[in-house]
């Protein structure tokens, strides 16, 4: 186990440095950078003043000088400072993350209470009138786009009742609730509808019908074996889902000025500030690894069928 942890480790290197040099490469095919977008406003700006300014930050340099400097300071603990703000990007970004924390946390908590009791509903009353009434209001709320639902949650809750403020000025609890709702709608209308189809899929087996022979009540089977079987299905997509929340989403947070990194994420691109967004992309990369790390560990701890095909191949 500790030889494949280390081998998924590693792994993360060639990973990061391919999507660093991307993202690099892709910012400055944009033709622009910092500076250019700093003084963009200010009116009548001298070139020599943005000339010197561009020096300071090393942005006169060639691209691939840029990025290899980014690199060197990166590998020593030195991930720069911003080109906007002026501050260190390390501890930036650290600021940021308590807020995607919480919001990742509440979003993926709600969406398990909601989604999992619902989808073993859907799967042991199937073509029942409960399972078509929750399948069609699954499609429906997957089907709406999230900055749709946090327009009609805002104006429902927050306009209309009163019962929320519709912005919030820090990253409390009482502030978390709408961009948690908006999260957790979307995806536990996905999550019902895989959980029912990922438990039906082991009613149907032949361990099922055995059981049922046995004598064993079909409660028993339910949550002590089909369950078992099925939260392989539900913690794959419970992993992708917590990677894309430690990201950040961009959109939510931005409707609802939610002071994380995918706020963060989106006024860097939006001012070019190279460093800032180096800092996301390789906390994205690094979060997607060991998310699946851990998803896979838990594959083996949960279905005995993993353990026994990888011990038969060694």
């Amino acid at each position: 186990m500790a030889k494949y942890i280390g081998k998924r480790l590693l792994q993360l290197i060639p990973v990061l440095l391919g999507i660093t040099f991307l993202t690099f490469a892709l910012m400055h095919a944009a033709g622009s950078d910092a500076i250019t977008e700093m003084y963009a406003d200010k009116g009548a700006v001298s070139q020599e003043i943005i000339d010197a300014k561009k020096a300071e930050l090393g942005l006169d340099k060639p691209f691939i000088v840029q990025y290899f400097t980014w690199l060197g300071g990166m590998l020593t603990g030195d991930m720069g400072v911003s080109y906007v703000s002026g501050k260190n990007v390390f501890d930036t970004f650290i600021s940021k993350l308590p807020a995607t924390l919480l919001l990742t946390f509440l979003s993926i908590v709600l969406t398990v209470i909601i989604s999992v009791p619902l989808g073993i509903l859907m799967a042991v009353k199937q073509n029942k009138f409960i399972d078509y009434l929750l399948r069609v209001l699954s499609f429906i709320g997957n089907s709406l786009p999230n900055f749709f639902v946090a327009l009609v949650l805002m104006e429902i809750l927050a306009i209309q009742l009163g019962w929320l403020p519709v912005i919030s000025a820090n990253t409390g609890f009482e502030a978390a609730i709408m961009p948690t709702l908006t999260l957790a709608i979307a995806m536990s209308a996905k999550y019902t509808r895989q959980v029912r189809a990922a438990v039906l899929e082991e009613l149907n087996k032949d361990y099922v019908y055995g059981a049922k022979a046995r004598g064993i009540s079909s409660k028993v089977i339910l949550w002590k074996s089909v369950l078992r079987s099925a939260m392989v299905t539900i913690i794959t997509l419970l992993a992708i889902s917590i990677g894309s929340l430690l990201g950040g989403t961009a959109i939510i947070e931005s409707i609802f000025m939610w002071d994380g990194v995918g706020k963060l994420a989106v006024d860097a691109i939006t001012m070019r500030d190279y460093p800032l967004i180096e800092a996301y992309v390789v906390w994205l990369a690094i979060i997607y690894v060991v998310v699946n790390l851990i998803a896979d560990l838990l594959y083996h701890a949960l279905d005995p069928r993993i353990r026994l095909e990888e011990e038969g191949k060694r």
